[in-house]
Parts: structure tokens; C-alpha cells; sequence
């Protein structure tokens, strides 16, 4: 299924992101992440398995569980509003 709305139309993503936790410089639980673009279910409580790069495997390369978000838009004419960033309270 297509859950992009028409071209010039705003889109909306809902990201659930749980950090990964680490102990002792050792991952010891990998972050996770939920997705919903444009009220459509795309991802849920997927591993995530680390810094992603062009033609890299994907692991942890630090043991920082917070810091900056990056919205890459890969030179297309994006625009971002209404960003929110709320921490989610731990399960135990």
C-alpha cells in the first residue's frame, strides 16, 4: 500500500522510539522503533540495528543511548514543521 498523500500535500509521520541501552560500554539492548506515516501502520517494534551508511553494515559505533535527531532529505525540495520530541516514560 501507498500511504503518501499527493505531491505538495503535507505528510505526517509518528515515530516511537525506544533508545537503545547499554552497560559497560556493551550494547545490551538495541533500540526499536514504530511507525506510522500518514495514520498507516509501516513499521512496529522494529530492531534497529545501528548507524546506517551507504553500503555499511549497520552497528553501534558509540554507546550514547540519546542526542541529536537528523532529518535527511537527500537534496529534495523537503520542508519540516510541527516537530515534536517528547521522551516516553521507561517500561519496567
Amino acid at each position: 500500500m501507498n500511504a503518501c498523500r499527493p505531491a505538495g500535500e503535507w505528510q505526517t509521520f509518528d515515530i516511537f522510539f525506544t533508545a537503545p541501552v547499554f552497560a559497560e560500554g556493551k550494547l545490551i539492548k538495541p533500540a526499536r522503533l514504530t511507525l506510522l506515516h500518514n495514520g498507516v501502520l509501516v513499521h512496529n517494534d522494529q530492531e534497529i540495528y545501528g548507524t546506517t551508511g551507504h553500503l555499511k553494515v549497520p552497528h553501534y559505533n558509540d554507546t550514547t543511548a540519546t542526542g541529536p535527531i537528523s532529518l535527511p532529505a537527500h537534496y529534495c525540495p523537503v520542508r519540516f514543521r510541527n516537530i515534536w520530541v517528547r521522551p516516553l516514560t521507561a517500561q519496567k
